[in-house]
């Protein structure tokens, strides 16, 4: 009769094996969310998103830490650390705002962690470097939004154009897009305005602007602060076409705004135009798939395409989990860097907002697909074609 001595072996390898099994069935990603703080508008429908990812991956159960800045870029650096010094995340999405992200960057590549930021400046992840490698992008590129601002105004005969953005790096990364795009197309900056996303008040600026007479205006801002400086104008008396860039795809835009806000022109993800979207368009299964989730989730809550930036985060690691665990286990550093190289590696994986392609050079990963073209009309979107 075999003794239990004579058993330890193979209790030792069932035990090791057990262990194995319950490392790799276990995978943490931090979620940082703007969920309070002037950021807010953005922030919360990305933390309510967050119920929403995929609790497992293939046979990897993923937890979820999520965490709220309050919209302060200090704040996000301090939680990005904590996630992962403490929590030991193999991940994170976010933060909300674009100047939280930038100042994470350097952080998240010291701890070979990839970031999926659902912001929309693309300093995160251009010009690429040795640090932007470990990020990835959720939301279009600016110059793919700004290609179809430009070529409406082209259209429509304009020659002179004024500025108003956020003076952090979302604004600045406008500026620095849209501006030469627009003189390349004939048209002429004549006035260049910044303000303070916490600013309860424009009127200098929008006086300024109002000085210069320009044919249109571009608003360079996100969330709420979209909506300042565009009733501001109107209440003034400025007649011109008022542009909008994707950052004012929330329904506080049109809820704030009201009738000031009526005839705005952007560009920005299908969702806001899911039922004039053609069948044909490949996100277009998708994004009601999210919107319908969502509004089940928290009714009588109008979904928003910041939370669908998060939703996804989480297609994309759908995607490439199962790539990196084929390599290594999560909560090593050998998981992180092949989870990354796995993201890098994504083909044509659709999303609620368009289709991503990723590459070495392109951590965004969108094209043509991923935005329509739309102007507000009685407090609905309505598609531009283009």
């Amino acid at each position: 009769m075999k003794t239990l001595r004579s058993h330890r072996p193979l209790v030792a390898a069932l035990l090791a094996g057990l262990v194995s099994f319950a490392v790799q069935a276990q995978m943490k990603v931090g979620l940082i969310a703007s969920s309070t703080g002037p950021t807010a508008v953005v922030g919360i429908p990305q933390k309510n998103t967050g119920a929403l990812l995929p609790k497992k991956i293939g046979g990897i159960d993923v937890e979820y830490i999520v965490y709220d800045d309050a919209s302060d870029p200090t704040q996000s650096v301090a939680l990005v650390k904590k996630l992962l010094t403490e929590d030991k995340v193999d991940a994170i999405i976010g933060p909300s705002g674009s100047p939280n992200a930038m100042g994470t960057i350097a952080f998240i590549a010291e701890a070979k962690t990839p970031m999926l930021a659902p912001v929309g400046t693309p300093a995160v992840v251009l010009p690429m470097d040795a640090q932007k490698a470990w990020v990835f992008k959720t939301t279009q590129n600016d110059d793919l939004i700004s290609q179809a601002l430009v070529s409406h105004m082209a259209k429509h005969g304009v020659k002179t154009v004024g500025f108003i953005g956020f003076s952090d790096s979302y604004g600045e990364s406008w500026y620095r897009t849209f501006v030469p795009m627009a003189e390349k197309a004939g048209i002429k900056l004549v006035a260049n305005e910044r303000y303070a996303r916490s600013d309860q008040s424009v009127l200098g600026q929008a006086a300024k602007i109002i000085a210069a007479n320009p044919d249109v205006v571009l608003v360079g801002a996100a969330g709420g602060g979209t909506v300042l400086p565009h009733t501001t104008l109107v209440e003034r008396g400025y007649k011109g076409q008022i542009y909008q860039t994707h950052g004012a795809a929330t329904p506080d835009f049109v809820r704030l705004g009201g009738k000031a806000v009526d005839g705005a022109v952007m560009a920005a993800s299908l969702m806001l135009v899911i039922d004039q979207v053609p069948d044909s368009n490949p996100a277009k299964k998708v994004a009601l798939e999210y919107i319908t989730a969502y509004e089940k989730a928290y009714p009588g809550t109008k979904f928003s395409t910041f939370g669908a930036n998060v939703y996804d985060a989480g297609l994309l690691l759908q995607k490439a989990v199962p790539e990196a665990a084929k390599k290594a286990k999560p909560g090593t550093v050998e998981f992180r860097s092949a989870l990354r190289d796995a993201l890098e590696q994504t083909k044509e994986l659709v999303g609620t907002q368009g289709v991503y392609t990723m590459s070495a050079a392109d951590h965004s990963g969108f094209d043509r697909r991923g935005r329509e073209l739309m102007q507000l009309k009685d407090g609905k979107w309505m598609l531009i074609p283009e």
